[in-house]
């Protein structure tokens, strides 16, 4: 599929998807965010078994475009409508049973930070940083900010990062528990690519069903949890990767995972 805002490329079982505006800081239009929700789509594809979302040029987002959304205002039109279709886009990009990877590699602000929030794993280049920024606009957070964020940091520290659109860099997001790792601008790409790999490799089932686990774990009291582990784990091991992990294990190999 063709696209004018992004490129996407599925290579080695991983999906790239890269947004491509970087004449304007990889900023979201409404096409924009109307070919990320096509796009995302691709990655439920099976053989898509982990999604990696960077951004072109020295940029991963700068958030809305809002020359573009507020001329889209300006002719009477209301935003709720695209908001509820980005509200599909973010539950499908949460929902998607793989893990997904943003690899930040300069400004991730305002819908930006959002979109990248939404993600399993951020990889940040150290000249990255982070921003809610949407107060010094006059706007509130969108993309899901407000369910991702606090659940990541707690409470105080979300309402204060919301309130004030503090500049926080890739170290001290880091601290905070909002980066997965840091590392150099230039061993980003290859740094993102090897975690990738790492985890194409892994049980696609197995990784769906932590990452669904996971996600709804903060809803489910520990009986709960050790009820959805144990059913869980009954799959995993009626699989034919589970038994190809354990078989592996034994004869002191390495697993092929088909996916099965």
């Amino acid at each position: 599929m063709a696209f004018n805002d992004l490129l996407w490329e599925c290579r080695d079982n991983i999906g790239y998807l890269t947004l491509n505006r970087p004449q304007v800081r990889n900023a979201l239009s409404l096409k924009t965010m109307e070919e990320l929700a096509e796009a995302v789509s691709l990655a439920a594809d099976p053989a898509v078994r982990v999604l990696v979302i960077t951004g072109a040029g020295e940029a991963f987002c700068a958030g809305g475009d809002l020359r573009d959304i507020e001329a889209y205002v300006a002719a009477g039109n209301s935003l709720y409508d695209r908001m509820t279709g980005v509200a599909r886009l973010v539950r499908t990009l949460a929902g998607l049973p793989k893990p997904v990877i943003a690899a930040v590699n300069g400004a991730a602000v305002g819908a930006g930070w959002s979109l990248a929030l939404a993600c399993d794993l951020i990889v940040a280049s150290e000249n990255a940083f982070f921003s809610m920024a949407f107060t010094r606009v006059g706007l509130v957070p969108d993309f899901g900010a407000h369910y991702f964020l606090p659940r990541l940091v707690g409470l105080s520290t979300a309402k204060y990062l919301v309130f004030t659109g503090e500049r926080l860099g890739a170290r001290e997001a880091e601290r905070l528990g909002l980066v997965s790792l840091v590392v150099a601008p230039e061993a980003l790409a290859e740094t993102v690519e090897g975690l990738a790999r790492r985890l194409a490799a892994g049980p696609p089932q197995a990784l769906a069903l932590s990452k669904s686990l996971l996600d709804r774990s903060l809803a489910l009291n520990l009986e709960g949890v050790l009820e959805e582990e144990a059913l869980a784990q009954a799959l995993a091991t009626g699989s034919a990767d589970g038994r190809e992990g354990m078989r592996a294990f034994l004869e002191k190999r390495q697993p092929v995972f088909r996916g099965r």
